[in-house]
């Protein structure tokens, strides 16, 4: 395992330098990642023939990721996901949030960790990236510390560590929101690449995507995907939930029990690649990319509608006004943390 600084990527509209280093391993896998947003930008993995091409989606200068919508490659935070109107009450006191999606907060504001130049460092094998959000930033209560770790292992693992403290009572739910297309080629539509998630249940949400609170059994519907299903079976149903979201955009419930577990597994039948979730998390919301806009990408590419797909393990969207949803609540004294894997091998 290696780990490159390649120096500076470029800089924010209002004059921030930007770094990016490549982690490397001894099976010719690549990950570049940015200190901006903690970005990954690139996953360069071979096929079955032993080509190596980037299979998730991005931009080529730091003005595509502050100007375009779409997170691609992004840590979340501090809460990923919705927030209904924006609103939640902790100890009683009601908190009003950043709107930025209809009526609603979405991915932690409008100036979210996504849009943070984080601190660095190599320690190792692992890139370090580490940030803070004050008390009241975007609306969240508490000042935060958070630390997420990047490491590249020999069997092609890409794992995601994350943490976080407060001092104050206040709400996270930290995501990544990378969109992978298997392919290779990002003209190539997800549609046909083949996906396993091992949940039986979804929250089912109203038309504006924020959960009625109910899980809905994934049993005779297209969010059945507890076997490998291929995408464009069930991504053009008239099933509501599908009709309402634009295609899947759903989170998906993996369990309570905070063990690492496999969530889910997509495969690209062409190029023989596979990736394979694991995470500690109790969901993962898979989204199939239902609004990009066909937005110049990498090397003249185009990041297209249903160009890539995001697997993003979290807590349940709203988790802070559904009391039977798992807890969201950080606590002064205690640790956030979990860990995601990103695991890429053959068919």
């Amino acid at each position: 395992m290696a780990i490159q600084a390649n120096g500076m990527f470029g800089k924010t509209a209002d004059g921030r330098e930007v770094h990016s280093y490549t982690l490397k391993n001894s099976k010719g896998m690549e990950v570049e990642v940015l200190d901006y947003g903690c970005i990954i930008r690139a996953i360069r993995v071979a096929d079955k023939n032993g080509k190596v091409e980037d299979v998730v989606l991005g931009y080529d200068t730091v003005e595509g990721y502050e100007v375009n919508d779409g997170y691609l490659g992004a840590a979340i935070g501090r809460f990923g996901n919705r927030i209904c109107k924006g609103k939640f009450t902790l100890d009683g006191v009601e908190y009003s949030l950043a709107i930025n999606n209809g009526e609603n907060a979405l991915h932690g504001g409008i100036v979210g960790f996504n849009q943070k130049v984080w601190d660095t460092k190599i320690e190792g094998d692992a890139i370090i990236f580490t940030t803070s959000a004050a008390d009241m930033e975007e609306g969240y209560p508490g000042n935060m510390e958070v630390t997420i770790t990047y490491t590249l292992s020999e069997e092609n693992g890409f794992v995601l560590d994350y943490k976080a403290t407060t001092d104050k009572n206040t709400i996270i739910n930290l995501t990544n929101h990378s969109y992978f297309n298997l392919s290779g080629n990002p003209d190539d539509s997800i549609v046909k690449e083949y996906i396993q998630i091992n949940a039986d249940y979804i929250t089912e949400t109203d038309e504006g995507s924020i959960p009625l609170g109910n899980l809905m059994p994934v049993e005779g519907t297209p969010f059945d995907l507890r076997t490998l299903t291929k995408i464009g079976d069930g991504i053009n149903s008239d099933h509501q939930q599908i009709v309402w979201g634009g295609g899947y955009d759903h989170n998906f419930v993996l369990g309570k029990d905070k063990q690492m577990k496999l969530a889910a597994i997509v495969e690209d039948k062409e190029s023989g690649r596979r990736m394979t979730v694991y995470t500690d998390q109790p969901a993962v919301q898979f989204y199939t990319a239902n609004f990009l806009a066909g937005v110049d990408g990498k090397d003249g590419a185009k990041n297209n509608y249903r160009g890539g797909l995001c697997l993003e393990t979290q807590n349940y969207p709203d988790a802070p006004n559904k009391p039977l949803f798992p807890s969201c609540v950080l606590r002064p004294g205690d640790l956030y943390h979990y860990t995601t894997e990103y695991r890429f091998d053959i068919i």
